[in-house]
């Protein structure tokens, strides 16, 4: 299983505001057996991102 477009997308949108804050990313995983990308950023690791196939990412 590959991520898909939409998705693709909106890592980078997310990935994109986290810079722009001067967040830190610390992990950026795509779980093949879930199809979500999970994205681990912030000083002390407090903001995490799930990322689905349908591109409607949120955070935990």
């Amino acid at each position: 299983m590959n991520p898909t477009a939409k998705q693709a997308l909106a890592c980078m949108r997310v990935c994109q505001m986290l810079s722009n804050f001067h967040q830190d990313i610390h992990l950026f995983r795509f779980d093949a057996d879930t199809g979500n990308v999970f994205i681990l950023a912030g000083a002390d690791d407090d903001l995490q991102v799930v990322v689905p196939p349908n591109g409607e990412w949120y955070f935990l």
